[in-house]
């Protein structure tokens, strides 16, 4: 028996498996991703919509991993709150065991057509959509190519007696036994990074006669345990406390639900088996051909029973686990800086629409962090205040770097895998960002013309400053809700904002013309004059900054 040849073809059946399994992912994300986001972005705090939206979402996109690391980017942005974030997590596990119940399915036929038709889509296609279906289908049929080439690489270690003795130790005869699967099932799952990859690699061990139903059960719930490691992972360096929180609900979730299920496992086997035997299966150990036929269908049975029961445990103790979840988190701190520059995590690059989610957050931060001091600035028109001007290059700094951090993770995210909506997005939220730092350019020239006021002694009339404050707060009030609409789009928001520009273009004109008025009849003077026309064509030039934000925001939010 060649040892070295069934290794490399068990792990490249594995390594088929794998990369089919990432394909499909991919594919299905890049075609339904913005779908999802918008899914995700409008589920309300009713516990059960979300878990079954959660189940809906991961069983499209086929990995529960993706949807917790999406869920993580919106809890973190701010997009999301930590319980609805959870009451999807718990969904999302039901979700994925789709997956193994397509495995049970035995499609192995259709995996060599699948990969021909999905070759020609991915390879050929010159429509980027056409090349994502191709995605989906090449990856589809890897899965199923690569659940053969494992099974025939182990076949022959089936009589060999090494191998049984070598197995037979993962029994469920004993608590020691069971545990033991159960380890073995997490560290697995953990290593491969993908709980729906070694749950194929379980049943394909149970089909070829190496375990039996109740130790191949064992290993799933182990593996139900080691998929929450990616997760954890995509909080590793992030200093956002709901990330680290949204992570750890879904790992306790996972662990206790292990561990409940552990304290009556003799009798879920049984109650596995009957229904599948109901549904129509034959016996689990039935034997064709040297292989155990049906154990596959009572494996994903078993999986989804699991994930079924466990969310409906959950989900009525969801405010407590959501709470024991903020008790094991590191604690909040509470930033006395203010020039917090935005912080994105390399590990949501995998995953266009968390990473797309937290840079949303990220602006919007920015955004509300101009606002504050565009609002500070002008209270500046009608009293001089040196600490709020002296700041102004600081506050400007601070803003052209969140700018840079902010298109530079763009890029980053442009430079991978993206479908043709989210490439769109990338350039509005590129342009969102830009006028961002151009309102910020503008509040910094409204300082230096307001300090040159003070220090020289220029005197507008009463007026002037009437109309300098009224047309700042349309602006202010224009940026507010700006912002306000990034966060959720109403009806008529694009109505809303053209009004503003109108209006606040219509203002300037007014306001020149009176100035004009006010010349003539010597009520203001020459240098006060100029500096009046410069001030309102800067806040109109805002009022355009906003225009042009508000229309990025419509397009893509």
């Amino acid at each position: 028996m060649n040892l070295i040849g069934i290794l490399i073809q068990t792990l490249g059946g594995l390594g088929l498996f794998i990369l089919g399994m990432k394909m499909m992912t991919e594919g299905l994300q890049a075609t339904a991703g913005q779908r999802i986001r918008k899914i995700l972005e409008a589920i309300s705090s009713n516990r059960v919509i979300g878990c079954a939206t959660g189940a809906g979402v991961t069983a499209v996109i086929q990995s529960s991993s993706a949807t917790t690391v999406m869920l993580i980017g919106f809890v973190g942005a701010g997009i999301m709150s930590l319980e609805n974030a959870v009451g999807v997590i718990i969904g999302a596990n039901v979700g994925t065991t789709i997956t193994g119940q397509m495995i049970a399915f035995k499609l192995t036929e259709a995996a060599l057509p699948a990969i021909a038709m999905g070759v020609v889509l991915k390879y050929f296609s010159k429509k980027r959509n056409y090349r994502h279906i191709g995605d989906i289908i090449l990856g589809f049929g890897l899965l199923f190519y690569g659940m053969t080439v494992m099974k025939h690489g182990l076949a022959p270690i089936r009589s060999e007696p090494e191998f049984i003795a070598f197995f037979t130790k993962f029994s469920t005869d004993s608590i020691g036994g069971i545990l033991l699967c159960v380890s073995m099932g997490t560290i697995l799952t953990i290593v491969v990074q993908s709980s729906s990859a070694t749950v194929g690699l379980t049943m394909t061990l149970a089909t070829s006669g190496l375990l039996t139903f109740p130790t191949a059960l064992a290993l799933v719930l182990g593996e139900n345990i080691g998929t929450t490691i990616t997760a954890q992972l995509a909080t590793i360096g992030s200093n956002n406390v709901e990330a680290h929180r949204t992570a750890n609900a879904h790992t306790l979730f996972n662990v206790a639900g292990v561990g409940i299920m552990l304290l009556i496992f003799p009798a879920f086997v049984d109650i596995v088996q009957v229904l599948t035997l109901k549904m129509g299966a034959g016996a689990a150990n039935e034997l064709v051909n040297n292989e155990y036929i049906n154990v596959s269908r009572y494996i994903a049975n078993g999986h989804t029973l699991f994930n079924v029961i466990n969310a409906g445990v959950f989900l009525f103790l969801l405010p407590k686990l959501v709470k024991l979840a903020i008790l094991i988190s590191p604690k909040e701190k509470e930033s006395k800086e203010r020039y917090v520059l935005p912080d994105f995590d390399a590990s949501f690059i995998d995953s266009p629409i968390g990473a797309l989610a937290k840079v949303k957050g990220e602006i919007v931060r920015t955004s509300e962090f101009t606002r504050m001091n565009l609002v500070r600035t002008s209270s500046c028109l009608s009293t001089r205040d040196d600490d709020i001007l002296g700041e102004r290059e600081a506050i400007e700094e601070h803003i052209d770097s969140c700018q840079k951090t902010i298109i530079k993770y763009l890029t980053t995210i442009y430079q991978g895998e993206v479908n043709e909506p989210e490439a769109k997005e990338i350039s509005e939220m590129m342009r969102i960002t830009n006028n961002i730092e151009r309102i910020g350019d503008s509040m910094e020239n409204v300082s230096k013309m307001l300090e040159k006021v003070y220090d020289d002694n220029i005197n507008f009339s009463d007026e002037a400053k009437t109309d300098l404050v009224s047309i700042s707060n349309q602006v202010h009030e224009f940026f507010n809700l700006v912002i306000n609409e990034m966060n959720e789009k109403t009806d008529n928001f694009y109505q809303k904002a053209l009004a503003y520009e109108d209006l606040i273009d219509q203002m300037r004109e007014n306001m020149r013309y009176q100035h004009i008025e006010r010349l003539r009849a010597n009520k203001c003077s020459v240098d006060a004059g100029v500096i009046f026309i410069a001030l309102v064509s800067t806040y109109e030039k805002m009022g355009d900054y906003c225009y042009n934000i508000a229309t990025g925001v419509n397009r893509i939010i």
